[in-house]
């Protein structure tokens, strides 16, 4: 009798939430739950259920595994206790999902990891993805939905709505008409097919702009790039009025849609925003900071000296971390290049060797820059090759070796770091150059509201197509630094701060500080000995 009213306890919990369990589930549950009193078994169905709904689920059927998972999970005071404080991700582990655009869902993309080489396919799968991701967020924009209310009496004295709503037409729908058009809005992607002639397209097929009526709105409008053009299409040919770039959303919007799930990358199954601990954590190291220094050229004996009074100043205070970016020398030195960098990074490990505590307190972060030995110029960029960094290991144990791009995992904040001359290579290839603004400004928003770090042709940014996913901006992260030889500047834009601390040698060698516990960028300068 006590294990029918069980059967029907644990069925009826899950049911409630939707949810099936198999009959191998269900009995495993079961015997977890026997040795419970009533009180304690309500508590912790309603614990599983909720895990469980948080979860990226292909089927409301459960399985065993995933109960045994659920319980696991629960069971931990916190995730912080196995998790560490700060882990870098390589950007070739990097969850990949896939929108399912008929169940209108994310899915983890699992099994074995695509070559680095890819085919056709993946050059073809890359656009589209991007299309897709910024498509669906596009559509239930408020601008673009159909809302509820307008239908239960928001409207104005006229009978109209008083937001105007638009609606986003496909380029077949333009290619299938031989009338004329008006007051069309489609979402695209910019490109060139023929030499000096602009086509938008998606999915469904490309038209001819004529963008010499059009004006543009805030942001940077590259070829190859995802935009949302305004105007009328007459004679195959779509007359642009208007160009703008697509609405962007918050993390915590985005995250709506993909429940509990890990989508930054990292050891955890789940998601560490949410995690009440590490946000103590972080919180309480008021006076913890990240450094982010750019083109350290250890050839430089004036940068070597800034370094260590820099490293003398930071003794009294370690910070969490120490990020360096390349290049990390000045030049090229053919043959010799990989032999010469061993060489700098063994004096850089002797200077660090020099102070203790912050060997011990922080970690050393390096990330490879364009002209650095690791590979070919194609985005992600490998660690630096062991041959390279390994007498600097010695001398510096806890140093990490990160990809270009890389991503921090700082208890609950995301941080995505690259090493890339993006804004200028943003700027060189926009169609139309902003005539007010500050160009950070811009490039902040572009990036964010396109969900990529280079959303450049592929020509002017190579990128290994099937690894794109390690360039994406979606949910945003709560930090993006992209190092540029542009002026150092940082902005924000949809709650994610952008940063680019500049060259370290061209800028009279100040840097950036980030300081996760109130999330500000302060900027910081080695001054000339006296």
């Amino acid at each position: 009798m006590a294990d029918v009213k069980l059967r029907r306890l644990v069925s009826s919990a899950f049911k409630l939430s939707g949810f099936s369990l198999r009959s191998d589930a269900s009995s495993f549950l079961m015997v977890q739950l026997e040795p419970l009193s009533d009180e304690e078994r309500k508590e912790w169905l309603d614990r599983l259920t909720d895990h469980i709904q948080r979860q990226s689920l292909t089927s409301p059927s459960i399985e065993k595994s995933q109960i045994e998972r659920a319980i696991e999970e629960c069971c931990r005071s916190g995730p912080d206790e196995r998790e560490p404080i700060l882990t870098a991700i390589s950007a070739f582990d990097v969850p990949r999902f896939h929108y399912n655009v008929d169940r209108k869902k994310f899915s983890l993309i699992t099994g074995q990891k695509p070559e680095l080489l890819g085919s056709a396919v993946d050059k073809a799968r890359l656009f589209r993805n991007r299309y897709q991701l910024i498509h669906q967020r596009t559509s239930r924009h408020h601008l673009f939905a159909p809302s509820v209310t307008d239908s239960l009496g928001d409207l104005d004295e006229n009978g109209e709505p008083r937001v105007k709503k638009f609606k986003l037409s496909p380029v077949e729908k333009l290619l299938c008409t031989s009338s004329r058009v008006s007051d069309a809005v489609v979402l695209g992607m910019l490109t060139q097919l023929k030499e000096g002639k602009f086509f938008l397209e998606d999915p469904t097929g490309a038209v001819q702009l004529d963008l010499s009526k059009a004006s543009y709105h805030v942001g940077l409008h590259t070829d190859n790039s995802i935009i949302l053009a305004e105007g009328y299409y007459e004679d195959r040919v779509f007359h642009v009025n208007g160009i703008g770039q697509p609405p962007a959303e918050t993390s915590k919007t985005s995250r709506a849609y993909f429940g509990n799930v890990n989508t930054f990358g990292g050891p955890s199954e789940t998601s560490l925003k949410n995690s009440s601990k590490l946000l103590n954590i972080e919180k309480g190291n008021e006076d913890g900071m990240i450094v982010f220094i750019a083109d350290v050229w250890l050839d430089r004996l004036k940068v070597m000296e800034k370094l260590r009074s820099m490293f003398d100043g930071f003794q009294s205070c370690p910070p969490i971390a120490f990020v360096f970016m390349g290049d990390f020398l000045s030049g090229q030195f053919g043959a010799a290049h990989c032999t010469e960098l061993r060489s700098r990074f063994k004096s850089l490990g002797e200077t660090i060797q020099q102070f203790p505590l912050l060997i011990e307190k922080s970690q050393f972060i390096f990330v490879p820059g364009p002209c650095d030995p690791a590979g070919p110029k194609i985005l992600p960029r490998p660690a630096f090759p062991k041959f390279v960094t390994e007498e600097l290991l010695k001398r510096v144990p806890n140093a990490i070796m990160a990809t270009n791009p890389c991503r921090l995992q700082y208890c609950t904040q995301e941080i995505v770091v690259v090493r890339e001359d993006l804004v200028t290579k943003m700027c060189r290839n926009n169609i139309h150059f902003p005539t007010e603004g500050e160009i950070p400004d811009h490039f902040a928003r572009t990036i964010i509201s396109q969900a990529h770090l280079a959303p450049l042709p592929l020509g002017v940014c190579p990128v290994y197509w099937p690894m794109d996913a390690a360039l994406r901006l979606y949910p945003l992260p709560d930090l993006i630094v992209t190092a540029d030889k542009f002026n150092s500047f940082h902005t924000s834009h949809m709650d994610c701060q952008v940063m680019n601390p500049g060259s370290f040698p061209r800028s009279e060698f100040s840097f950036k500080v980030y300081v996760p516990s109130t999330k500000t960028i302060e900027d910081s300068q080695i001054p000339d000995e006296e």
